[in-house]
């Protein structure tokens, strides 16, 4: 008599499929954590009520200083990621001084930033053209990466991935459960009343713009010195603007920027695994495909007023002197 065999293994061309996918997924996770740092960073700032578009510019600032400072000392990562933190940061205090200490105009201040850092680290980079590093190696999680095939995803990447999830858990932590998350949202809502209450103002808000900094810096090294690391000029190729675009996509809640982060992480990382899959797109449009992503979903959530009112910082990017 014939066994029949019973179970309920998966046909093997749905396993193909989720083999060939996996890249993806790893690649995901790389290609969303610039954005995370980036975005954390920016929705800090503007929860404040600044808004801050020199996202771009810091990020290259601090691309070239971690590049920089790894390539020197040849510690990597290690030593880039604080170098590109503190460049970020001190970046950011340039605007810190225009916008909030003489009160010029915000938007103004961000983009001459951005045109500031764009041709600063195009300078300092000239030098560093020919020099590449060696990267981080995966770190695996002991037992989760040993689960099959969301283990090697999820649990073997390279520890800044681990440190932007972390990040991410801290930023919203601190914003829903702290005294400083509250002392942000009254800045941010009203602070003409936080300054009648007694605090600082400007010194909160030039808190909040430095971690900003510190972020956007720690995103363009993880950029240089990680995730491709060699010195290529302009390499943050618009991820600073992605990344202020994330805020408004994620209407100032964290949880929602990480979900946007990792969308725009899948539609980044697709396009280098769409002739591998099979799909006949011409390869300047794949390219695009993230740009037009931003607009898409910015044109759809601007839409929707009422979601944007009642999440939007009252004071967001008006100026304030006590």
């Amino acid at each position: 008599m014939p066994s029949s065999t019973t179970g309920s293994a998966a046909p093997p061309e749905a396993l193909t499929m989720i083999e060939s996918l996996l890249p993806i997924l790893a690649g995901t996770l790389a290609a969303a954590t610039p954005l995370i740092f980036a975005g954390l960073g920016e929705l800090v700032v503007e929860r404040s009520g600044v808004i801050n578009l020199g996202v771009e510019g810091m990020m290259l600032i601090g691309a070239i200083a971690g590049f920089a400072g790894a390539a020197q000392t040849g510690y990597g990562a290690a030593i880039g990621l604080p170098l590109g933190a503190l460049a970020g940061a001190a970046a950011s205090m340039i605007f810190a001084f225009f916008a909030l200490s003489l009160a010029a105009n915000q938007a103004a201040c961000g983009l001459a930033l951005t045109i500031f850092g764009v041709g600063l680290s195009a300078f300092v980079g000239q030098h560093y053209v020919s020099y590449s590093l060696p990267g981080l190696q995966p770190l695996a999680i002991p037992l989760l990466s040993d689960i099959p095939l969301v283990g090697p995803v999820l649990f073997h990447q390279d520890w800044v991935v681990y440190l932007s999830l972390f990040s991410f858990a801290a930023v919203a932590w601190t914003l829903s459960k702290t005294r400083l998350g509250l002392l942000l949202k009254a800045v941010g809502e009203s602070p003409e009343a936080a300054h009648a209450i007694g605090y600082p103002v400007l010194g909160i808000r030039y808190g909040a713009v430095a971690f900003g900094g510190a972020m956007a810096g720690i995103a363009g090294a993880y950029l240089s010195t990680v995730y491709t690391p060699l010195w290529v000029q302009n390499m943050s190729a618009g991820r600073g603007w992605i990344a202020v675009a994330l805020v408004v996509f994620a209407t100032w809640k964290p949880g929602r920027l990480m979900l946007g982060a990792y969308l725009f992480g899948a539609v980044t990382i697709l396009q280098f695994h769409a002739q591998g899959l099979g799909i006949s797109v011409p390869v300047q449009l794949l390219a695009a495909l993230p740009y037009a992503a931003t607009v898409v979903v910015l044109v759809l959530i601007s839409r929707d007023r009422k979601l944007l009112q009642l999440n939007l910082p009252a004071s967001l990017g008006k100026t304030f002197l006590p």
